[in-house]
């Protein structure tokens, strides 16, 4: 099969097309003729090997973790699933590939009226989002700041905290203010004098703030909650020696919840929006559009 590989550490010119063997289901997996694969921040981490703390890499490795595709194969006490299914989720094995394998345990049927590119967007975002907002303790009438509003998990927690009922304040880039302002939030440049602008908006104060877009805004999220309480960051490592959390480490990856929010994305619900979609031969633009940080919504690449 083709798939997108890499030998050593680096930037994105590590990245080739290589011939490998097409792998074969074990026990609770099935494997998935790949249609879209969802390019997240992670990818470019991984490959870069910043990662390595977190996530150790043997090398050759095919990197991505985000699929929808077409079940082509199941192994052993599999039985929620069958040869046909569509399906959207986690793959076990690298995603940038023509098949990967999964756990079915963490698959879910994608709706009829979901297109293959939302689908591959969907599951990385909704359970971080998910993660976060629970991590974060989110409740009806609180004021949310999202850092980095625009993107893939943000595009998602923003819609998913105003369903909790509180008021959300969401930074991008003045290109995605309409962009923001039409998931629910209220908009807001980033950049220079953000303290004073977040205060402005919100004079009582921010009850909690979620950093995912790892653009150095920790220390105003500091100034704006008066200390490290109820403030976390998928993207900024300096968390730890400012005494944030880093949101990392087992994923619920829950099959059930992406289920519903596949049918909130099918019936126009929820909005998951793919920034760019891409072959799988240009993986490596789409890491360099990913590590620069600026897109709208989610980066997929198309297989099938």
């Amino acid at each position: 099969m083709k798939a997108i590989v890499f030998d050593t550490f680096g930037g994105t010119e590590v990245l080739h097309e290589a011939e490998t063997e097409i792998p074969e289901p074990g026990s609770g997996q099935v494997r998935v003729r790949v249609q879209a694969v969802g390019v997240n921040p992670v990818d470019g981490k991984i490959r870069s090997g910043t990662m390595e703390a977190i996530f150790p890499t043997t090398l050759p490795a095919i990197p991505g973790g985000e699929i929808a595709g077409i079940v082509d194969a199941v192994g052993e006490d599999v039985d929620q699933l069958q040869v046909g299914d569509e399906v959207l989720g986690w793959s076990d094995t690298g995603a940038y590939a023509q098949y990967a394998l999964a756990s079915a345990a963490v698959l879910a049927l994608k709706p009829a009226g979901l297109d293959w590119t939302h689908a591959a967007a969907l599951p990385v975002a909704s359970d971080g989002a998910d993660r976060v907002l629970d991590l974060l303790d989110i409740k009806a009438s609180e004021t949310l700041l999202i850092h980095g509003a625009s993107g893939a998990l943000g595009t998602v927690a923003v819609q998913l905290a105003v369903a909790r009922g509180a008021r959300v304040i969401g930074t991008a880039g003045p290109a995605n203010q309409e962009y923001v302002t039409s998931l629910g939030a209220t908009a807001l440049v980033y950049g220079d004098g953000l303290v004073e602008r977040v205060r402005a908006l919100a004079p009582d104060g921010v009850d909690a703030v979620l950093d995912a877009a790892g653009k150095g805004a920790l220390e105003d999220s500091i100034t704006l909650r008066g200390g490290t309480d109820r403030i976390v960051t998928t993207a900024d490592f300096r968390a730890r020696e400012l005494g944030i959390v880093f949101a990392e480490g087992p994923q619920r990856r829950s099959a059930v919840r992406l289920a519903e929010l596949a049918r909130q994305a099918a019936d126009g619900t929820l909005a998951i929006t793919v920034g760019a979609t891409y072959p799988l031969t240009d993986a490596t633009k789409a890491q360099q559009a990913s590590d620069a940080g600026h897109s709208r919504g989610k980066l997929v690449l198309t297989v099938g």
